[in-house]
């Protein structure tokens, strides 16, 4: 049968984001612009990434990170959203996820500056109280304090919001079924107009390629992924992956190969991923049963991998070829 004209067409988008690209999967009406829309997701990333990014010294963030101690300062709608969630996850992780590791990401050289032995040292030795008690909120009047010394990072929440807020343009100019994402995290809209769900995949925890250990279904939910197998740095031999242990300002010294975690959004997905990852398989399974969350760790068991699955997404599917 020929193709109608009032099919709609598949259109796919992309751009640089955060040090990585953005994606935009969806299906609209033949005559449909998608060049408006295109411009629309890129600002909408720009704007994360110049509030949020520690990479940039004259985002939000970092003139947060800048202000001295009891100052209250003016944030903008979007990083004060993702403020107030991280301290939400961090307090509900018992500090697991911590949005305050700043220094330590910056010490240990997975931020834009080397690593520097210095710097380390201090990291390690301070005295620490987590973000969800060291900074304020004032949402009222959209400001926030810090209340003790502080250096905030987001590299664990603001890409998950970064792909929450591509669902949310492409919502506002009428597209109501898409699959958007930033690098692995993604965030699925709807039903593709075949009636089926939209196809993911979770990651083989292998540095040396990129290749799919699973693929599942995503219907109105959103996925990310924190893993050990990306960003390392070497001491002494020994590969330390770029999600910090906040009870030691250090990299983890051992953490599952990667968590995947379900979420209704995408910044929760990022967050809980991080602190799952932090509590490793045991303790973080029994945090994700305890929050409800849908997430699958993956562990290296000399040349095999282990898996644990949490939550009806995960257990009742025991082959992982489609989860709704």
């Amino acid at each position: 049968m020929s193709k109608m004209s009032t099919d709609q067409v598949r259109h796919a988008l992309n751009g640089p984001t955060m040090g990585t690209r953005w994606s935009a999967l969806f299906f609209a009406h033949p005559d449909f612009d998608p060049e408006r829309v295109r411009a629309a997701l890129q600002d909408a990333v720009d704007g994360v990434d110049a509030q949020m990014s520690t990479w940039k010294p004259g985002s939000d963030l970092m003139g947060l990170n800048a202000a001295p101690l009891g100052a209250w300062i003016t944030v903008p709608a979007g990083l004060m959203d993702v403020l107030r969630l991280g301290l939400e996850i961090g307090h509900a992780s018992g500090g697991a996820f911590d949005i305050g590791m700043g220094d330590a990401v910056t010490a240990w050289g997975f931020g834009p500056e080397a690593a520097a032995a210095g710097r380390i040292r201090a990291a390690m030795a301070a005295e620490r109280v987590p973000a969800f008690e060291a900074l304020e909120i004032d949402a009222a009047a959209s400001r926030v304090r810090k209340t003790a010394p502080l250096a905030l990072d987001l590299n664990g929440i603001a890409k998950g919001y970064g792909v929450d807020r591509l669902a949310d343009i492409l919502r506002g100019t009428g597209i109501a079924a898409s699959l958007v994402g930033i690098d692995g995290e993604m965030r699925a809209t709807r039903l593709r107009p075949d009636g089926e769900p939209w196809v993911v995949a979770v990651e083989a925890p292998d540095p040396n390629r990129r290749a799919p250990r699973s693929i599942f279904a995503l219907e109105d939910a959103a996925v990310a992924t924190s893993g050990n197998y990306r960003h390392w740095i070497e001491v002494h031999g020994r590969r330390l992956s770029h999600t910090m242990d906040p009870n030691r300002g250090a990299p983890l010294l051992a953490s599952p190969a990667s968590v995947t975690v379900v979420a209704k959004t995408c910044a929760e997905a990022d967050a809980w991923a991080t602190g799952c990852m932090v509590k490793g398989s045991l303790e973080g399974s029994e945090m994700a049963r305890k929050h409800d969350l849908n997430a699958l760790f993956i562990d290296r068991e000399g040349d095999h991998l282990r898996e644990t699955r949490v939550g009806r997404l995960f257990e009742t599917c025991p082959d992982l070829e489609r989860v709704v």
